[in-house]
């Protein structure tokens, strides 16, 4: 069993979670995003931010601190430039508006604030426009270890620093735009597992060693334990295997594939266009 976040099979995308513990309001949504999103506008809501309380502030701190004392040595570089430079912090949960600032104007993304669940075709819709499916509640203290849905330590600490580095930003907007035109289920599964074994789960070689990027392992201190100790089979990455690779969403992965660098998952992406639909 996994700790931190169970994953939801890359198959259904998106992000959901109860609507009663989003610290957000759904009426007041930017007319601009719901006009550009005509499939994922309606699940637009905007973070309260104030509404966070002392309590979910120093369960983010405990989080951030935890998790950093092991990434600073095993996460990418690109990950940590990246955490840097949309400024995280570790002593209050995110202000999304803050992190856009930072990080819309180096890639054009940004972490968008979602009420719940997405369909396909609003997750697809989203990552085609450069906008990151957030969640804004919290996990609470007693869930510190195991949490059933994403949340924004997650999405926000696990993916969004990612954001910031240029080529996986162009990969996950041309993930997005492939996906969106796709129509047989059987090869949006396949491109669930290119999703699964890179963004959620990638591992890259960086100095003679393996480093973690994908957000499943960066927020997951028992996951990225696993790899770190070298629990898994590390395999190169390779596109066919990938498609064809299944898993499980309730157990630690037996198999990752590592890159040399996220030239190649871009390419990867192009490759499965071409292959796919």
């Amino acid at each position: 069993m996994t700790t931190g976040v169970k994953k939801k099979a890359p198959e259904k995308f998106g992000n959901q979670f109860p609507d009663q513990k989003a610290a957000a309001s759904r009426t007041a949504v930017e007319v601009d995003s719901t006009s550009s999103l005509p499939i994922a506008g309606s699940y637009l809501i905007q973070q309260d931010w104030p509404a966070y309380t002392p309590e979910q502030h120093a369960i983010w701190a405990d989080l951030v601190r935890r998790r950093l004392a092991q990434l600073r040595q095993h996460a990418c570089r690109e990950y940590l430039e990246g955490h840097e430079l949309i400024g995280l912090r570790e002593d209050s949960i995110p202000n999304l508006a803050e992190v856009n600032a930072r990080l819309e104007p180096r890639t054009g993304w940004r972490a968008t604030p979602v009420s719940g669940f997405l369909p396909a075709d609003a997750f697809f819709e989203m990552l085609a426009a450069r906008k990151f499916p957030t969640t804004t509640y919290l996990r609470s203290r007693e869930a510190f270890d195991y949490t059933p849905e994403p949340d924004i330590f997650h999405d926000v600490f696990g993916h969004v620093p990612m954001h910031a580095h240029a080529v996986f930003a162009d990969f996950l907007e041309h993930y997005g735009r492939v996906c969106a035109v796709l129509t047989s289920p059987e090869d949006l599964e396949r491109m669930g597992r290119l999703f699964w074994f890179t963004v959620e789960f990638g591992v890259i070689r960086q100095q003679g060693t393996i480093k973690l990027y994908g957000s499943g392992l960066i927020s997951s201190q028992g996951e990225s334990d696993y790899v770190v100790k070298g629990g898994p089979e590390i395999r190169d990455f390779n596109l066919e295997q990938v498609l064809e690779q299944r898993f499980s969403t309730s157990e630690m992965q037996p198999v990752l594939y590592a890159v040399e660098s996220f030239d190649e998952i871009y390419h990867a992406a192009q490759q499965a266009e071409s292959r796919l639909g």
